[in-house]
């Protein structure tokens, strides 16, 4: 019996940890990853952006130096599109 008890809460004890270092992650994460998860959609939306331009440009017939010029595409991206 008194082994059980021994390992029980030798179980507990690493529970408690694990789950103390989950928390402390989660709060972590969150105090940071509003911040970098916005830079990504920030960085998302102007990449899209630089596409439509780009789609448009190309359509018109400029020339693919001048796309890549205005949008920051690669002639290879831009030739994708």
């Amino acid at each position: 019996m008194k082994k059980e008890l021994t390992e029980y809460e030798e179980s507990l004890k690493i529970y408690r940890d694990l789950k103390g270092v989950i928390d402390t992650s989660f709060e972590e994460g969150e105090k940071i990853g509003y911040d970098k998860g916005e830079k990504v959609g920030y960085d998302k939306g102007k990449d899209e952006k630089a596409r439509q331009m780009a789609k448009v440009m190309k359509n018109e017939g400029e020339p693919l130096e001048k796309i890549s010029n205005y949008t920051g595409l690669s002639p290879e991206e831009i030739d994708k599109l």
